[in-house]
């Protein structure tokens, strides 16, 4: 009897416990959102497996996540692309993969951002070790790995205190404890970098309306990307060599079985946009890889309905002007015959 009362009396101060954490987190602003894993991508790499010639696989760098909205994809097309682009990464170890790894003869667009695309084939590069990280895990999941998963799904749905914001945003312990200054611990000389987009169960992402509305959030994401270029000044140049050649090389497998490549040039803005001028110029990296490639191509600067679009944070596109940008890049697209193979309405 004492046992059980003593379970019983556990049971009730966990739940009270986990309801206050919960109720202090929402009235701090806090709420539930998903986390995009490997686990989440892992779902949608699994769909390329069952795919047709008559589907759509999205890759790139997080500019292809926030820009390129499934909703208004499917609207123009018929067709809900299937979502594989990755943050912070170059699209060229999941090209790979579904060039190599699997029978899929339909349709890749490739997102490029200059500054990931050509920046490197090394293994060890960060560019490289987060999108392959993606690839290696999908290949070694375990069954108990995947219903972990879809598991997890209804909480992350649900509970605000195991929001996937990371870094200044983070509410999980893991985030909680780095913001403790103990004695001499090394700070990340990184500006603090706010969340600023949130992702469905099918991988489509939108950017957080604090974004466009709040001018000093912005601002500090702007800041991060500042802190990026500077690194990347003063570190090695972009691989372009190497990486134009192991996407060519790949391209050529691709084609070979009948699949089609599209590439796209999403937008960016402000010193960003100037950065990027001088670090990877469109006539040495783009238009080099369009020539060489002989592939349908497009660029944000090339159509006057796209070429003024302001970024929020000079890298991604707010929400509406995401829909707005997708609904035009497809109409482009089938008016150029890029998707004429395709069932299209």
């Amino acid at each position: 009897m004492q046992l059980k009362q003593s379970i019983i009396i556990a049971l009730a101060l966990s739940v009270l416990s986990l309801t206050a954490w919960e109720v202090f987190w929402r009235a701090q602003g806090v709420y539930p959102t998903l986390d995009d894993n490997e686990a989440l991508w892992a779902v949608q790499r699994q769909r390329v497996e069952k795919a047709t010639d008559k589907d759509i696989v999205l890759m790139g760098s997080s500019r292809v996540l926030f820009d390129m909205q499934l909703d208004q994809w499917q609207e123009q097309s018929g067709i809900r692309p299937i979502q594989l682009a990755s943050v912070g990464s170059t699209p060229l170890p999941i090209f790979h993969d579904v060039v190599n790894n699997t029978n899929f003869n339909g349709t890749i667009v490739v997102g490029v951002t200059p500054g990931l695309f050509f920046s490197t084939t090394s293994p060890d590069a960060q560019p490289w070790q987060w999108p392959q990280s993606k690839v290696d895990y999908y290949k070694k999941r375990t069954y108990a790995q995947i219903a972990n998963h879809f598991l997890s799904l209804p909480l992350q749905k649900n509970l605000a205190f195991i929001s996937e914001d990371q870094g200044v945003d983070g509410v999980k312990l893991k985030e909680l404890l780095g913001k403790i200054n103990v004695g001499d611990r090394v700070v990340d000389p990184m500006p603090p970098f706010h969340e600023f987009g949130e992702i469905q169960e099918d991988r489509n992402l939108k950017m957080k309306q604090i974004t466009v509305t709040d001018t000093a959030y912005a601002n500090s994401i702007i800041k991060v990307w500042q802190f990026f270029m500077k690194g990347a000044a003063s570190g090695p140049p972009p691989d372009k060599e190497s990486t134009m050649t192991f996407f060519l090389d790949d391209l050529k497998i691709f084609e070979a079985r009948g699949g089609h490549v599209i590439l796209v040039r999403c937008p960016s803005s402000g010193s960003l946009r100037v950065g990027e001028n001088m670090g990877v110029p469109r006539a040495g990296f783009w238009d080099d890889l369009v020539k060489q490639s002989h592939l349908k191509a497009y660029h944000f600067e090339d159509y006057d309905q796209l070429k003024d679009l302001k970024c929020p944070e000079e890298s991604h596109l707010s929400a509406e002007d995401a829909q707005y940008f997708t609904t035009e890049i497809v109409k482009i697209m089938k008016a150029d015959g890029a998707l004429s193979h395709l069932k299209t309405n």
